[in-house]
C-alpha cells in the first residue's frame, strides 16, 4: 500500500531560527519526506533565516548533515538529496538588528505569487519582534505565520504575545503549532469517535468510568535544562499537548470537520474544566522531580545534576485529577500524568468503560476486566480495544482479556509521517484544524494558571522520585484513592 499524494501550491517557507536543533532534528527532515513522497511543487522554495553568518552553500551543508543524522541511510537517495537542497537557500538576519531585513524581503518579493509561509522556530521572546519587523518591511502581506510552543509563561503573558503577533497578522492567517495532534493516531482518534457507530452512543458518562492521559519520557531534560526550568512540566506538557488531547477525547461531535468547528468544540471543554486551585490542588494535583537513578540499563543523574544547581522548584513530574463540569462526561475523572525520566517512553490515551452491571459465569470462571480502548501515540503508534473472551479449550468457560491490536506499521505497511510533515503542509494548504486558536490557548492559561499560582502560594517542594520509576508514590495515591490504578502500556 502506498500512501496518496496530494501534491500542494508552490510556495516558499522562510524558517526562522534555520541553523537551531528545531530545524536541523524535525523541520528539515519533514521537509525532505514530502518532497521524495512528491508533495513538493518544482518551485517550492526553502528559506533559511538565522543569525549565524552563513552563505546558501553552508546552508544547505548544514542540511546535508541534518538529512544525514535524520533520515535513513535507504532513503537518501542522491538525486533527492540533490533536488532538495536546491530548494535551499539562506538569509542572515537579526531580529534585533536592521541588517538582513531587506534583503530578506527582496527574496520573498522574488517568489512572485507563491503562497510565501514564516516559521518562527525560536525562542518565543523573539516572537513578537520578528512579526514586527516582518510587518515594517512589508513581508506580512497575506503571508501566513508559525507559532511554536510555548505560548507565554502564564495568563497575561500568552495575552502580551498574542496581542503582539495579532498586530501585524490577522487571527486567519496564525497557526499555533502543537505537533500533537499532527500525529496519525490523534488524528485517528477524531476517525473512530465520528466514523464508526460503535463507540458515539458509548462515548459518555454512563459508560465511561474514567479515562487516562500519559505522556511519558525516559530521558532527562540534557541540553534543555536552561529552558525546562523556567518552564517545568506544567508548562512544557500539560498547557497545551495534554489538554488539547484531552480536548478531542472530550469534545461533543462537530458539526463539520471545518476548522472552527472542530475548534469550537475544543473551547467548550477547556471552558467546562472544573477549576483546580489553592482550595483544592492538595487533593488533585501532584507534581515532583526526578532524583538520581538508573535507566537503559545504566545509572542517571538527577534533575539538579543535569542542571547545575543545587536547588530547583521546577517540577519534572506532574500528574492531576481533572473533570469536565458538562453532561456528557459529569462524574468521570480526567487522569492526567507527565514526567521526564520515567519507567519508559510512552504516550497514550486509555478509555476504560465501566464494568458489566452483572456477571452471569460461576466465580471460577475468573475476573471480568473492563472493556478498554487505548489509543498510542508513541511509539509503535496504534489502537488496541481490551475484551473478554472465553480461552480457547474443553472444559468449561474461563474467560481472559485480550486486546484487538492494529499497529498501523504492520497494518498499513507504509512509513508513519511525522507530525511536522502533515502540519507544515496543512499550513500551505490554508487549513487550521490542527493548530490552536487564540481563544483557545487564553482558555487553557485560564485553567492552568490557578494551579501554578497555588503551587507557588504553597512554597513546598515537588516530591522526589527516583529516575526509571513511574513518579512519586502520591500519583499512585492520587489515583488509588478513588479505587483505579495507573494502566501501564494500556493493560
Amino acid at each position: 500500500m502506498t500512501s496518496r499524494v496530494i501534491p500542494v501550491a508552490p510556495f516558499v517557507i522562510a524558517v526562522f531560527g534555520a541553523t537551531g536543533d528545531l530545524s536541523r532534528r524535525k523541520l528539515l527532515p519533514a521537509l525532505f519526506h514530502r518532497d521524495i513522497d512528491g508533495q513538493l511543487p518544482d518551485d517550492a522554495a526553502i528559506v533559511g533565516v538565522s543569525r549565524r553568518p552563513f552563505t546558501d552553500e553552508a546552508f544547505r551543508s548544514f542540511a546535508r548533515q541534518a538529512l544525514d543524522d535524520h533520515i535513513p541511510a535507504a532513503e537518501l537517495v542522491p538525486e533527492y538529496v540533490e533536488r532538495f537542497l536546491g530548494r535551499l537557500s539562506y538569509i542572515a538576519a537579526d531580529a534585533g538588528r536592521e541588517e538582513g531585513w531587506s534583503d530578506l524581503a527582496d527574496r520573498m518579493k522574488a517568489a512572485g505569487e507563491r503562497i510565501k509561509v514564516y516559521y518562527l522556530a525560536t525562542a518565543p521572546e523573539l516572537f513578537g519582534p520578528i512579526c514586527e519587523k516582518l510587518g515594517k518591511y512589508g513581508l506580512a502581506d497575506e503571508a501566513r505565520v508559525v507559532i511554536e510552543k510555548p505560548i507565554g509563561k502564564n495568563l497575561a503573558s500568552a495575552l502580551k504575545l498574542n496581542e503582539e503577533i495579532g498586530r501585524i497578522f490577522p487571527e486567519d492567517r496564525v497557526y499555533r503549532i502543537d505537533h500533537y495532534l499532527g500525529k496519525e493516531t490523534v488524528q485517528n482518534l477524531m476517525a473512530l469517535r465520528f466514523a464508526n457507530a460503535l463507540f458515539e452512543p458509548l462515548w459518555n458518562s454512563a459508560h465511561i468510568d474514567h479515562v487516562q492521559i500519559t505522556v511519558a519520557e525516559a530521558l532527562g531534560v540534557e541540553e534543555r535544562a536552561g529552558y525546562y526550568d523556567t518552564a517545568g512540566a506544567m508548562r512544557d506538557m500539560v498547557q497545551n499537548h495534554m489538554l488539547q488531547l484531552l480536548c478531542l477525547v472530550a469534545m461533543e461531535p462537530p458539526s463539520s470537520l471545518d476548522a472552527d468547528a472542530v475548534r469550537d468544540e475544543k473551547l467548550k471543554v477547556l471552558r467546562a474544566l472544573k477549576p483546580i486551585d489553592e482550595q483544592n490542588f492538595g487533593q488533585l494535583t501532584v507534581r515532583g522531580q526526578y532524583r538520581a537513578g538508573a535507566s537503559a540499563g545504566g545509572a542517571v543523574p538527577g534533575y539538579l545534576e543535569e542542571l547545575g544547581s543545587s536547588r530547583s522548584q521546577t517540577e519534572t513530574f506532574v500528574a492531576l485529577k481533572a473533570e469536565v463540569g458538562n453532561w456528557r462526561w459529569a462524574g468521570v475523572p480526567f487522569y492526567l500524568r507527565t514526567g521526564k525520566r520515567l519507567a519508559s517512553r510512552v504516550s497514550e490515551i486509555v478509555v476504560e468503560f465501566k464494568p458489566v452491571p452483572h456477571s452471569v459465569f460461576d466465580a471460577n470462571v475468573g475476573p471480568i476486566s473492563p472493556n478498554r480502548l487505548v489509543i498510542r501515540l508513541q511509539p509503535d503508534e496504534g489502537v488496541k480495544l481490551w475484551l473478554m473472551i472465553k480461552d480457547p479449550g474443553p472444559g468449561g468457560i474461563r474467560l481472559t482479556h485480550v486486546p484487538l491490536d492494529m499497529s498501523f506499521a504492520k497494518a498499513f505497511k507504509v512509513r508513519n509521517p511525522d507530525a511536522y510533515e502533515r502540519l507544515i503542509l496543512d499550513v500551505v494548504r490554508g487549513n487550521q484544524t490542527l493548530f490552536m486558536r487564540r481563544d483557545e490557548v487564553q482558555a487553557a492559561w485560564e485553567w492552568v494558571d490557578p494551579i501554578l499560582n497555588a503551587w507557588r502560594n504553597a512554597k513546598e517542594p515537588p516530591r522526589p522520585y527516583t529516575a526509571g520509576t513511574w513518579g512519586p508514590s502520591a500519583a499512585i495515591a492520587l489515583i488509588e484513592r478513588d479505587g483505579r490504578t495507573w494502566l501501564e502500556d494500556g493493560a
